[in-house]
């Protein structure tokens, strides 16, 4: 006998991430050929000792950080939040415009469950980040994917003559989410035109923004006179202070909205994580220079990246930025298939670009995404190593 399942869920894909670990079922990997683990864009290691400290201090002394707090996050952490994105982007944020959430992914669930709902379309550039993607599926919203062009950038034109009376939202990821590009700062000026333009959200996913190798700022849109009508950013504090397990993220947009954002947390959450608050509010006050020394240490690593795919023969690198790089492949062999050989014969564990691509785009099965922050230069070289004894 079956038991009832939401069919919208039973058509929503697996996560990649769930499927590749489930490649290494019964597998070994010899001292002499370690596991090279690049499919996964999150911290492997601890939050810095003094990090660590602090949250000790808090597990112990802070009794409110075992309590329920407010919806909307911890209001030291909204505030201080607001006072330095307003800093960082030359513009005025409030601190009633910051919602702390459940990490990232939850800023995007409650920011889009505001914004969309069942038989609704929302425009989002491929390759796509698959958690974007499966939330569409599992909401009824329709996933309209904007193709980029070679070098992973959205096309305006081409993005215009997607809206219909059905668009609710445009969604872009910068620094890029699987791509690694960064969006130029006029592109994102135009896009954010255009969705003003057709009265619809352009909701900007900004999760790699300390990890970004320009000095300027990257885009103008908080200096828009309007931008609360328009306009979503998303952040996460996972990448930038090691918080992965603590779960704290942020949204920012208008008040009026910030009222539903409020029903959708107190459903879900309640609140943020009380100890991951105050460990975020730490960082944010104490690490901005250790998180200026991982920011070089990345792009280092992305820097030998690219040199590294400029010595592989039949390799093409489209893209290359913040924890990514997302390659073209040389093997006959559709990526789908290639990903899980990868791992059986060179002991790399990577994603195939079907995981970020609608299945009827071929271009995913010449694709692949390799998560470069969690290895150091010296396994970078070694990666390279492996692909170049295994090129055809």
């Amino acid at each position: 006998m079956s038991t009832p399942i939401n069919p919208a869920l039973t058509r929503t894909q697996a996560s990649p991430i769930v499927a590749s670990k489930s490649w290494m079922q019964g597998m070994t990997f010899p001292p002499e050929r370690p596991l090279i683990n690049v499919s996964q864009a999150a911290p492997m290691e601890a939050p810095p000792l003094a990090l660590r400290k602090e949250i000790a201090r808090i597990a112990l002394e802070d009794t409110a950080a075992h309590l329920y707090g407010p919806v909307l996050g911890l209001p030291e952490l909204r505030a201080e939040l607001a006072s330095q994105w307003s800093a960082a982007y030359h513009a005025e944020i409030k601190a009633e415009e910051v919602a702390i959430t459940s990490g990232c992914n939850e800023a995007f669930t409650a920011t889009m469950t505001t914004i969309a709902g069942a038989g609704d379309e929302v425009i989002l550039a491929t390759p796509w980040y698959f958690n974007h993607k499966m939330w569409c599926d599992m909401s009824g919203v329709h996933a309209v994917p904007l193709p980029t062009g070679d070098d992973l950038l959205p096309d305006l034109e081409t993005c215009a003559r997607l809206i219909t009376p059905r668009t609710r939202a445009i969604v872009l990821i910068t620094p890029n989410n699987p791509g690694g590009v960064e969006y130029p700062a006029e592109l994102l000026t135009k896009f954010y035109a255009l969705a003003r333009e057709h009265r619809i959200m352009l909701v900007l996913d900004e999760t790699y923004r300390d990890f970004d190798s320009r000095s300027e700022v990257p885009h103008y849109l908080f200096r828009q006179p309007d931008w609360r009508d328009t306009l979503v950013h998303l952040y996460s504090f996972s990448k930038a202070f090691r918080l992965t397990g603590h779960r704290v993220g942020a949204l920012i947009t208008g008040t009026e909205r910030m009222t539903e954002v409020e029903k959708y947390l107190d459903t879900v959450t309640i609140c943020p994580n009380q100890i991951g608050q105050r460990a975020a509010l730490w960082g944010l006050q104490n690490l901005s220079q250790w998180v200026a020394g991982e920011r070089a240490e990345i792009l280092a690593r992305r820097a030998a990246m690219t040199d590294g795919f400029k010595q592989l023969k039949g390799w093409k690198l489209l893209g290359c930025g913040a924890f990514f790089a997302y390659v073209e492949h040389p093997f006959e062999m559709p990526s789908s298939e290639l990903a899980p050989w990868l791992l059986r014969e060179a002991g790399v564990l990577l994603l195939p670009g079907t995981a970020f691509m609608p299945a009827n785009d071929p271009r995913g099965e010449r694709q692949l995404r390799i998560a470069f922050a969690n290895i150091g230069v010296p396994e970078i070289a070694t990666l390279f190593t492996r692909l170049a004894q295994i090129t055809p």
